[in-house]
């Protein structure tokens, strides 16, 4: 069954590679990658086919990465690789204008710096690029013959889930997977995500028509503008309300500094959110006063979480369990990123539950990171184009998803 499957694939590609000579590449009418949630680190991972022998590769998925790395030498044969030359139009995509004599011969390769956001480490890569193919429900195959991509070391794998061989960027740079799909299919720079426990996706070009029909997600989004940075997708938190309440947090350790240091993160790659710690002091403080004052009894703390309360008792709701309700204000008092007690809490045992957040130290790049955790179960729209995020936090993405068979 895996032979013929292979072999389907191959034959797909070979007819769209003649078919599509002297044409703009067809789009899937359901541009999607699937992602699971992998158990035992908690990280998001996808797949796609790379290279001529289409290996199918596994890839963390880093929200804020500026391209797709991945350890070459375990991955492809050499001849399916074409290197990058440092002075070219290609190289310059990447924003690398470094040039000398050696590379204006054609001897030197464009250098690029590929980065394990998981471990932090950081190594110099060369540039490539390759056939990217991606395989989807409905059998419908999409493929980009020129993938910009880097080639790294198998060591800066490590730290990454089980079996994967690099990471894929969703950065706003311009060969980033979503910035490439653009170029290449002409569709505006933007990118869905629906991520849940279970089951997510990416959508890579516009959501499926399908979703809009019959649910709440349109009426229910709102938008809130980036802040310019270089390391990812940054918004503004003015304030936070417990159950309506705002705590009394100095505005200026919520703002972006003229240091660059500050502001609110948004990353796939935390699985929970993170706050700098006299931020997060005031949060738990605020949040157990109200917790308690809603009968939550709090109880012993169980590491990582510094605050957590007894589940005895209380009622299992659609949005998680009958706990406050946190408000991250934007912009505006009436643009707000409600976070309910699905994303808010955390099971660790039958009689326990936790705050889902951490402390993020003192002096973090990032005032506030909302992790995994709290990303789940949001509809997210990343415009690249206008600089605006869109969430919603009125559906459950694995349910909505399902109902609709848009994933694998």
């Amino acid at each position: 069954m895996a032979w013929s499957l292979q072999f389907l694939l191959l034959f797909t590609l070979c007819f769209f590679t003649v078919h599509l000579v002297s044409e703009k590449p067809i789009l899937p009418n359901r541009l999607v990658l699937p992602v699971t949630k992998d158990p035992s680190t908690f990280q998001y991972v996808t797949k796609l086919y790379m290279g001529t022998t289409l290996s199918l590769v596994k890839l963390v998925v880093d929200l804020g990465g500026p391209f797709l790395w991945v350890d070459c030498a375990s991955t492809f044969q050499e001849s399916s690789l074409n290197t990058i030359k440092s002075c070219s139009i290609q190289c310059s995509m990447a924003n690398l204008s470094s040039c000398n004599k050696a590379a204006e011969q054609g001897t030197m390769a464009c250098r690029v710096k590929p980065v394990n956001s998981i471990t932090r480490m950081a190594v110099t890569g060369d540039l490539a690029e390759a056939r990217v193919a991606m395989m989807f429900a409905d059998g419908s195959i999409s493929s980009i013959s020129n993938f910009f991509f880097s080639c790294s070391p198998e060591l800066l794998t490590e730290g990454l889930a089980y079996g994967a061989k690099g990471m894929l960027g969703l950065g706003n740079t311009r060969i980033s997977l979503p910035s490439q799909i653009s170029n290449t299919f002409g569709y505006h720079r933007k990118f869905f995500m629906c991520l849940s426990p279970l089951s997510g996706a990416i959508f890579l070009s516009d959501i499926p028509n399908v979703l809009h029909i019959g649910s709440e997600v349109p009426k229910s989004m709102m938008y809130t503008p980036f802040i310019s940075k270089q390391d990812g997708y940054y918004i503004n938190v003015k304030s936070i309300k417990i159950a309506g309440k705002k705590l009394s947090i100095n505005s200026t350790l919520l703002s972006a500094n003229e240091k660059g240091h500050g502001g609110t993160k948004v990353s796939t790659i935390l699985p929970y959110t993170t706050m700098e710690r006299t931020i997060y002091d005031s949060f738990v403080r605020g949040y157990a006063k109200v917790a308690i004052s809603m009968n939550m009894t709090r109880v012993a703390a169980v590491s990582p979480f510094g605050a957590c309360f007894s589940s005895e008792g209380l009622e299992d709701k659609r949005f998680g369990s009958g706990v406050p309700t946190i408000d991250l204000v934007l912009q505006s008092e009436m643009v707000k990123w409600r976070i309910y007690g699905r994303n808010s809490i955390i099971k660790v045992s039958d009689k326990v539950m936790c705050l889902g957040f951490l402390d993020g130290g003192l002096n973090p790049e990032a005032s506030i990171v909302i992790g995994g955790y709290q990303l789940e179960d949001n509809l997210l729209e990343f415009n690249l184009g206008t600089a605006m995020l869109g969430f919603s936090s009125l559906t459950r993405c694995s349910d909505l998803l399902a109902s609709h068979n848009v994933l694998i």
